[in-house]
C-alpha cells in the first residue's frame, strides 16, 4: 500500500467520522476531497480534476430530468391530486379492516409514480391520514410505519430520481432501470399491504373498519362535491383512454380478436372501444363512480403517459419529465388550483430539493474522482475480489455493506462514491446472467437497499418528516413502526437476490 492509497483510506475514514458528528454531507465531501487531493495529487491537479468532474456532471443530458420530475411531483401535490386519490381509496376500501393502512399504502404507491420525492409524500400522507388514524383508534406504531414506509416507495418506483442518477454511473439506460424497478416496487407495496391487513385481521383493534355512519358521511361528501365542467370532461376522457388501452393491451397479450375498424384513416378496436363506452356511461349515470374516477383517473393518465413513454423507449427521461411537468401544471389549472401561490410553492420546493440533490451529486462525484485518483478505490476493489468467497456470497457481502452504509449516508453518496468501487467486482461475478442483465439486476438490488436509508436511524429522514406534521407520535414510536417495515424490506431484498426475474421480466419484455 502506497502513500496515496493510504491517504485515500484516511480520507474515507474522516468522511464517515465527520458526517457522524453532524456536518453537512455535501460540504464535507468537497472539503475533504480538495484537502486530501491537494496533499496527495497536488493542488493544481486536484482543482483541474474537480472542475472537469463538475462540468461533466452538469452537462449530462440525463440530469435535467431531476428538477423536472421534482417539479412534476410538487405540482401534483399543489393541485390536490394526492388528497383526491386518498379520499377515493379510503371510500372504496371502507368496509375492510385496516382500510386506512391499505389506503395509505395504495395512495403512496400510485403517488410514487408521479414523483420521486420522499419528503413530499410522507408529509402529505401524514397530514391527510394521521389525524383520521388517531381519531378512529388505529395503532400508532403500525400507522406511523405504514406512512413512513409507503412514502419511501417514491425513491424506488419510477420516476425515481435515484435511478436517474444511477443510470449514467452504471452505464445502463435509465428506461431499463425504470422497467426493472416496477417489479420489486410493487412487491414491496404488496408485502406492506399483506402485513398490515394480516395484523388488522388477527387483532381488529389495530385497524377497525369504518362505521356505517362514517361511510355514509364519506359517500355524501364525495357525491355532493361541486366540480367544474372542465374537470368532469378531463376525467371522462382519461377514464375512456385508460380502459381502452388496458383492454387493447389485454387483447393483444391473449391473442383475442380486437375487431379493428378504420375511421378517417385511424384504426379503432371495437372490442376495446365497447368497454370504454360502457365505463363512460357508468361515469355519467353514477355519482359515486364519477367521484372515484375524479380522484384516480387524471393522475393515473399522467403517470401512464410519462412512464409509458420512458419504459417503451419512445422518449428520453428528460423529454418525458418535461411533458410530465407540463401535464401536472395543466391538471392544476383544470382543477382550479393553479395560482401564484401554488406556482411559488412548487417552484421553491423544486429549487430547494433539486439544489440539494444536484449539489450532493456534484460533491460526491468530486470526492469519488479524487478517491479513485489516489488509488484507494482500486485497492478496495482488489481486496473485495480477493475475498475467499463464492460469487453469490460476494454479492451478498456487497449488499450487506450497502445496507450498513445506508444507515449514516444518504443515497447520493452511496451511488456516486461507493457504487463505482463495487461495480468492477460485480462485473466479474459469474452468476449465470449476461453483463447487461447483471447490471440491471444489481442496480435494482441497490435501489431496494437504498430505500432503507430513509427508514434507518440516525438519518431516517422519513421519521423527521412525519414527526414534523404529527407531533402526537413520538420519534420512538415512529422508529419502532419503521423497524417492522425494514424487516419486510430485507425479506424482499432476499427474494430479489434469489429470483432475479422479479426485476428482469419487464426489461426483457420491452427490449
Amino acid at each position: 500500500m502506497g502513500y496515496s492509497e493510504l491517504l485515500g483510506l484516511i480520507m474515507l475514514v474522516c468522511m464517515v467520522a465527520v458526517i457522524f458528528i453532524g456536518f453537512p454531507i455535501s460540504f464535507t465531501l468537497l472539503f475533504l476531497a480538495i484537502i486530501f487531493g491537494g496533499f496527495g495529487l497536488g493542488w493544481e491537479q486536484t482543482f483541474n480534476l474537480s472542475y472537469l468532474q463538475i462540468w461533466g456532471t452538469m452537462k449530462d443530458e440525463i440530469f435535467p430530468a431531476v428538477p423536472l420530475f421534482i417539479f412534476m411531483g410538487y405540482m401534483t401535490e399543489q393541485a390536490g391530486l394526492m388528497e383526491r386519490l386518498f379520499g377515493a381509496m379510503r371510500s372504496l376500501l371502507a368496509p375492510v379492516r385496516g382500510s386506512l393502512y391499505l389506503a395509505v399504502i395504495l395512495t403512496a404507491t400510485i403517488f410514487a409514480m408521479a414523483t420521486g420525492i420522499v419528503g413530499a409524500a410522507v408529509t402529505v400522507l401524514g397530514i391527510m391520514a394521521a389525524p383520521m388514524m388517531i381519531k378512529t383508534g388505529y395503532d400508532a406504531r403500525l400507522s406511523a410505519g405504514a406512512i413512513a414506509a409507503g412514502g419511501t416507495l417514491g425513491i424506488l418506483i419510477p420516476p425515481s430520481v435515484m435511478l436517474v442518477v444511477m443510470g449514467p454511473v452504471m452505464g445502463v439506460p435509465v428506461n431499463l432501470l425504470y422497467s426493472a424497478a416496477f417489479g420489486p416496487g410493487f412487491l414491496l407495496a404488496g408485502c406492506y399491504i399483506a402485513y398490515t391487513l394480516t395484523r388488522s385481521f388477527l387483532n381488529p383493534k389495530l385497524g377497525p373498519a369504518m362505521t356505517m355512519e362514517e361511510r355514509e358521511t364519506a359517500y355524501k361528501e364525495m357525491t355532493t362535491e361541486k366540480v367544474g365542467m372542465p374537470v368532469l370532461i378531463l376525467a371522462l376522457l382519461c377514464l375512456m383512454a385508460i380502459v381502452y388501452l388496458l383492454v387493447y393491451l389485454a387483447l393483444g397479450a391473449t391473442g383475442a380478436p380486437s375487431l379493428p375498424v378504420t375511421v378517417g384513416g385511424i384504426s379503432v378496436s371495437v372490442a376495446a372501444l365497447a368497454p370504454a363506452l360502457l365505463a363512460a356511461w357508468a361515469y355519467v349515470h353514477n355519482a359515486y363512480f364519477r367521484a372515484v374516477v375524479l380522484g384516480i383517473a387524471p393522475l393515473s393518465a399522467l403517470i401512464g403517459f410519462t412512464l409509458g413513454t420512458i419504459v417503451g423507449g419512445l422518449a428520453t427521461p428528460t423529454e418525458a419529465a418535461s411533458c410530465g411537468a407540463f401535464g401536472a401544471t395543466i391538471l392544476a389549472l383544470v382543477y382550479g388550483r393553479l395560482n401564484v401561490q401554488s406556482l411559488t410553492n412548487a417552484g421553491i420546493g423544486t429549487m430547494v430539493t433539486s439544489a440539494m440533490v444536484l449539489f450532493l451529486a456534484v460533491a460526491s462525484t468530486v470526492f469519488g474522482a479524487v478517491f479513485t485518483k489516489l488509488g484507494s478505490a482500486n485497492l478496495i476493489t482488489n481486496y473485495l475480489l480477493a475475498v475467499p468467497l463464492g460469487d453469490w456470497w460476494k454479492l451478498a457481502l456487497i449488499m450487506a455493506i450497502f445496507f450498513v452504509l445506508g444507515w449514516p449516508f444518504e443515497w447520493p453518496v452511496i451511488i456516486l462514491v461507493f457504487l463505482p468501487i463495487a461495480l468492477p467486482v460485480v462485473e466479474k461475478l459469474q452468476l449465470g446472467l449476461g453483463k447487461l442483465d447483471l447490471l440491471i439486476w444489481f442496480g435494482t438490488l441497490t435501489a431496494v437497499n437504498m430505500q432503507t436509508a430513509y427508514l434507518s436511524p440516525p438519518v431516517a429522514m422519513s421519521a423527521y418528516y412525519l414527526r414534523n406534521v404529527v407531533p402526537n407520535w413520538s420519534l420512538a414510536t415512529i422508529y419502532k413502526g419503521m423497524a417492522d417495515y425494514m424487516v419486510i424490506q430485507v425479506v424482499v431484498l432476499s427474494l430479489l437476490l434469489l429470483w432475479p426475474q422479479i426485476a428482469l421480466w419487464l426489461p426483457h419484455a420491452v427490449r
